[in-house]
């Protein structure tokens, strides 16, 4: 089983001047093999697809720059700017990794082929993270933490990493109250099912703007619009950032303020998600949602709402809490939840304004919400016995 802890560092001001320097660096490294590759793009595009019989217009293609061999050139650097020997070789190792997966996921796509955007340069203070991929667990004692290159720095630890698991790879991030230090966890050990995993215990849940959740026992948990609650606050500390002269401290300061504010609206709601999935999986084995297009619904005039509301972090950090746990979270078409009546199956056109159910066949009468979360339900108890079925014929 993997899991991430992160812990809140307290850095010496020397140590953060180091971590600060070797962010820019960074930076700068990742902004130079980033153009490597775009000039490559460059020079083997041709608006010509296919050459005569005579003459081949095509270019011959020239040498593809990719991890390993932007890795070789990083001794040299060393030697041409030595300043980047106060970085730790491995963490330097880690941007032509970043730069490899970002110019694949433009090119080729991820794994299921969903491409993403044309990588961007970093601009000052937006190169944020560097990592050290292999760490010995006896660097990080009590409450302090052994980084190479930095030195020993105070951790505040609020939970103790469990026995068994190892320390895989550390990285350090810059945030805008200060440095947390990630820790990725491994153990074998752990068993990827539960073993008194019930697949009858399954509850269906209907994500929302007014109940953030409908569960199918009719449980409702209103939505706390942390964004909402706090605009006025951020509008306040906006207004007090465009007042101040650009390049000046006071901007710098102003502008550090507001992100803080950000931050800890982010932090309320990913801490809402958190306890709300934890809740969920005490009490069923498997949970069946809708599988949403998110991005798409982001896009309409709900848009403020839904992004407040945060459905996407909370499905992830829901998946990533049922794995660790042995449990199972299934996701669920979702066309028609909302129009299918639970009872009988007949469809019930109704406007997103009508937020009851009345279905004119069996005359039952419910819940909106609740309708669909019973729906999710039966779907979901569908799929799993389907799942059940096709692992047990694999066998």
């Amino acid at each position: 089983m993997r899991i991430s802890y992160q812990y809140r560092l307290k850095p010496t001001k020397k140590q953060a001047e180091i971590m600060d320097k070797t962010l820019e660096m960074l930076r700068y490294q990742y902004n130079y093999q980033l153009a490597q590759r775009f000039d490559w793009y460059e020079q083997n595009r041709c608006s010509i697809d296919r050459c005569s019989i005579l003459v081949c217009h095509i270019p011959e293609l020239k040498h593809k720059p990719n991890r390993f061999s932007q890795q070789a050139t990083l001794t040299q650097l060393k030697k041409d700017r030595p300043w980047y020997k106060e970085i730790h070789s491995q963490v330097l190792q880690e941007v032509p990794k970043k730069v490899d997966l970002a110019f694949d996921h433009w090119l080729k796509g991820d794994t299921n082929g969903k491409r993403s955007g044309k990588p961007r340069f970093k601009r000052k203070g937006s190169y944020k993270t560097f990592t050290y991929p292999q760490f010995k667990r006896e660097h990080f004692v009590f409450n302090k933490i052994t980084l190479s290159k930095i030195g020993t720095i105070e951790v505040i630890v609020h939970r103790q990493i469990p026995d068994g698991f190892d320390i895989k790879t550390v990285s350090v991030t810059k945030k805008a109250d200060g440095y947390y230090v990630t820790l990725s966890l491994d153990d074998k050990t752990v068993p990827t099912t539960k073993p008194d995993f019930d697949a009858d215990n399954i509850v269906g849940i209907d994500v929302g703007l007014i109940d953030f959740i409908v569960t199918s026992d009719n449980e409702r948990i209103a939505a706390p619009k942390f964004l909402r609650k706090a605009e006025r606050r951020l509008k306040s500390a906006q207004r007090r950032v465009s007042r101040k002269k650009k390049g000046s401290n006071r901007r710098k300061k102003a502008i550090k303020k507001l992100a803080t504010q950000h931050k800890k609206v982010a932090d309320t709601r990913k801490d809402f998600h958190f306890k709300t999935a934890n809740n969920l999986l005490k009490k069923y084995d498997v949970i069946a949602l809708e599988k949403l297009n998110i991005k798409g619904l982001a896009k309409t005039r709900l848009a403020k709402s839904i992004n407040d509301a945060g459905w996407g972090q909370f499905t992830s950090i829901l998946s990533n809490k049922a794995e660790n746990a042995g449990l199972k979270v299934i996701a669920v078409n979702p066309n028609g939840t909302s129009q299918e009546c639970s009872s009988c199956g007949q469809k019930v056109k109704k406007p997103l304004a009508q937020r009851i159910h009345n279905c004119p066949n069996c005359k039952v009468s419910l819940c909106r919400d609740l309708n669909a979360a019973i729906n999710i339900k039966n779907r979901g108890t569908h799929d799993l016995k389907a799942q059940i079925m096709s692992s047990m014929r694999s066998l």
